[in-house]
């Protein structure tokens, strides 16, 4: 891969792509939120430890089952979406390394190593997340990744009985456009990079 991508395909993924609020009422099928996952997995994770997690949710009753943990302030775009997704990181990643990196003994570098674990299924997971808003989007769908929700009610309703634990969450669909808000500004090269 030595050629850049299309100036279209840049402001698709970064410079046109928005945060939405609300959504038209035009569903997505499984066959794209698949998608979605089979162009994310490919992109790096240290180890290729692929922590990550996703729960689509999309029918009625996973909506209730979330609906609990959802902020006000959230409730209304989450419950309109045509899917949330949760993403997820399994703190027993580390199992499947043997699978996933079979050229050392990647477990045990793991085993018996909590904060190591902690910290590379947060970044790494969280790295997942910014992959799938890409992959997404690269689909043709938008996202609303918020916070904003209890952590704590979407394990237990989702997560029971396992070392997976909720990160984020991302609202996914087609956005109304007509809705949007200015966009925010972002820093300039010279408020957030140093060339040194």
């Amino acid at each position: 891969m030595t050629e850049s991508i299309s100036q279209n395909a840049l402001a698709q993924l970064f410079s046109e792509a928005r945060t939405h609020n609300f959504w038209l009422d035009k569903p997505v099928s499984d066959a794209l939120l698949q998608e979605i996952y089979e162009q994310c997995k490919w992109a790096p994770t240290s180890a290729n430890c692929s922590p990550a997690r996703f729960v689509y949710v999309k029918s009625e009753a996973a909506k209730q089952k979330l609906k609990p943990a959802i902020a006000e302030s959230n409730l209304e775009k989450t419950m309109t979406a045509p899917v949330t997704v949760i993403i997820a990181s399994d703190f027993a990643f580390y199992d499947k390394l043997p699978q996933l990196f079979p050229h050392a003994d990647a477990k045990s570098w793991f085993v018996g190593n909590q904060t190591l674990i902690d910290s590379t299924a947060n970044r790494n997971g969280s790295l997942q997340g910014a992959y799938f808003i890409l992959a997404a989007r690269a689909l043709g769908l938008d996202c609303g990744p918020m916070s904003g929700f209890n952590n704590e009610l979407v394990d237990q309703a989702f997560f029971s009985g396992t070392r997976i634990k909720s990160n984020f969450l991302i609202n996914l669909g087609y956005g109304d456009v007509d809705k949007l808000f200015p966009r925010s500004p972002r820093l300039t090269f010279d408020e957030a990079c140093q060339i040194q």
